[in-house]
């Protein structure tokens, strides 16, 4: 039966056996579409044809900086999943391609975002948005943030039912469940985000709650240490725990 959902085994961390060990049609399409909107990040601008548009391009180079290293990260936690639990199962495909899907949309508000704040920071003028804007663009980029953690939560939940058929140990299942915290921690800040910035006008300042990410990750990063430390420890031996002098019954 594991057959059907897993590959074949091989390579792995120090407390988690990786079940996928060979580049499959699925994650070859998903590298081709990250790489496609990396792609999208650099042909959308134009080749300087003065030295003030160059200049004017170099200021895009930090904005296009952070675009890259967010989708590192995403690709990095799309990898170490599949590394992880090798899933090819019709469930894994589905949710597969509604991630590709939303990476895709989520290029454009981020690569807005970051130029705006980076032009907030410099005091560099611009007329992209004004400051009655900054709550719709909040929600937009929040809705892309929200689809994609939520996705992740719902494929590690799914790698969590199977957890059987993978043959999980108590220590891999404790990391799987941290991995699903952390995804749930995601969605939760960007759902207050997104509600923030629907509901109220905070001007842009709603924004500020993603700082809460750092903080609760710790708290859950810690929580889950201790219950992988617990799921590591060696079985206590036959009689340890008996108090000092005690013997067996004759």
């Amino acid at each position: 039966m594991a057959n059907s959902l897993i590959r074949t085994p091989g390579g792995g961390e120090q407390h988690f056996r990786w079940r996928g060990s060979e580049i499959s049609r699925t994650e070859n399409l998903s590298d081709a579409v990250f790489g496609f909107a990396i792609t999208l990040l650099v042909v959308s601008t134009e080749v300087p044809a003065t030295f003030a548009e160059l200049k004017h391009l170099l200021h895009g180079f930090l904005p296009f900086g952070v675009c890259v290293l967010v989708f590192g990260l995403i690709w990095h936690a799309h990898y170490l999943f599949f590394r992880r639990f090798g899933l090819e199962d019709r469930t894994t495909m589905l949710l597969n391609a509604l991630l590709l899907f939303v990476v895709v949309f989520f290029l454009f508000p981020l690569k807005f975002l970051a130029s705006l704040l980076l032009a907030l920071a410099t005091g560099t003028p611009q007329t992209a948005a004004g400051l009655s804007d900054a709550d719709e663009l909040l929600a937009i980029y929040s809705s892309g943030y929200l689809a994609i953690f939520l996705l992740f939560a719902l494929l590690h939940h799914h790698a969590l039912r199977q957890r059987d058929r993978l043959e999980l140990t108590p220590a891999e299942i404790v990391l799987t469940r941290m991995s699903l915290a952390m995804n749930w921690i995601q969605v939760l800040v960007a759902s207050l985000a997104l509600f923030g910035a629907l509901v109220f006008s905070t001007h842009g300042l709603v924004g500020f709650v993603y700082f809460l990410i750092g903080p609760l990750s710790y708290a859950v990063g810690a929580h889950h240490g201790r219950r992988l430390q617990a799921a590591l420890a060696p079985p206590p031996s036959p009689g340890e725990g008996e108090p000092p002098g005690s013997t067996a019954a004759s």
